[in-house]
């Protein structure tokens, strides 16, 4: 559960911009559906025109991942994914604060699987794409109680709210970091909803390819299925065209999982991602630097002299 912060530190002119925010984004979830992705879409375009280095990082990962696609192709695909962005917040406003306006707005696609899966223990195995928040909301509608992991803010208020947000929909949060708290959770037969696919170069971390290019790659999730007994099913939430709602896809269990390495266990899992991100490129989140912190023999991802 949500750990309470003191009131007087709430007060502090340091939270001031992040309750600002915060406010802005549950006034705008009281618009119409339709309105709120319209908007969420040009604060996108916005975002695109005064993207800077976030620009530039979501260009060269593009280039790294996508070196077949022409430079127009990269150009549209930045474009949209700047939109989609945008639309991020808006159902981020929605999840938290009105779910009810996403209610009635998913199709999934394979549910038996999880469905079969459940009562036994399950890791819901994602991936940060645009619609990752409304993916928790259409969880909980359909009535699956789950954990969802989260990554710590440094700014209290900031953690706090997402926390409490997420816990609109899941049971509680758990840090990403809290292994302990996620078997726990695994073992008592609660789902675990995990995103392990960004950049991570700490214990349980390997260089292993991305669409080819090597990244510094989470591998904790073979570890995470053995002590938790669980198996590992895929739930990727896709936005749909012309604000149509979303396509929920659920994977069946990962065979064979896990096996007697942990490389080879997540090298499956990022096919599983790469799969999904072809499905909708735009939707995944190429703002993050997911080729830092590789060994000093491999360039700079990011360096502006590495870009062609």
């Amino acid at each position: 559960m949500i750990e309470p912060i003191h009131r007087r530190q709430l007060l502090s002119p340091r939270y001031w911009p992040v309750w600002l925010a915060f406010g802005l984004l549950r006034a705008f979830s009281l618009l119409p559906y339709r309105w709120q992705m319209k908007t969420g879409r040009w604060v996108g375009r916005l975002a695109y025109r005064a993207g800077g280095r976030r620009r530039f990082v979501a260009m060269r990962n593009l280039q790294l991942c996508f070196p077949d696609w022409t430079s127009p192709q990269r150009e549209q695909v930045l474009f949209e994914h700047f939109e989609n962005l945008g639309m991020t917040i808006a159902e981020m406003g929605m999840a938290y604060y009105r779910p009810q306006r996403l209610a009635n707005r998913f199709t999934w696609h394979g549910r038996e699987h999880l469905d079969r899966a459940l009562p036994g223990s399950v890791i819901l195995l994602t991936a940060h794409f645009g619609a990752l928040e409304v993916g928790g909301t259409a969880l909980r509608q359909a009535g699956f109680i789950f954990d969802a992991v989260y990554r710590e803010d440094n700014n209290a208020l900031v953690n706090h709210l997402i926390r409490q947000g997420r816990e609109q929909a899941g049971r509680a949060t758990i840090e990403k970091a809290n292994i302990k708290a996620m078997v726990r959770s695994l073992r008592d037969g609660v789902p675990v909803w995990y995103a392990p696919d960004q950049s991570y170069r700490r214990k349980h971390s390997a260089l292993l390819p991305f669409f080819g290019e090597p990244a510094m790659t989470n591998t904790a999730t073979s570890a995470l299925a053995r002590l938790g007994r669980a198996s590992v099913v895929g739930f990727f939430p896709h936005r749909r065209a012309n604000d149509a709602g979303y396509d929920l896809y659920v994977h069946p269990p990962l065979s064979d999982f896990p096996g007697d390495d942990a490389e080879t266990d997540t090298l499956a899992i990022t096919r599983l991602f790469e799969s999904e991100i072809r499905r909708s490129p735009a939707q995944y989140y190429w703002v993050h630097r997911k080729f830092k912190g590789r060994p000093a023999h491999l360039t700079d991802a990011y360096a502006k002299q590495t870009v062609p």
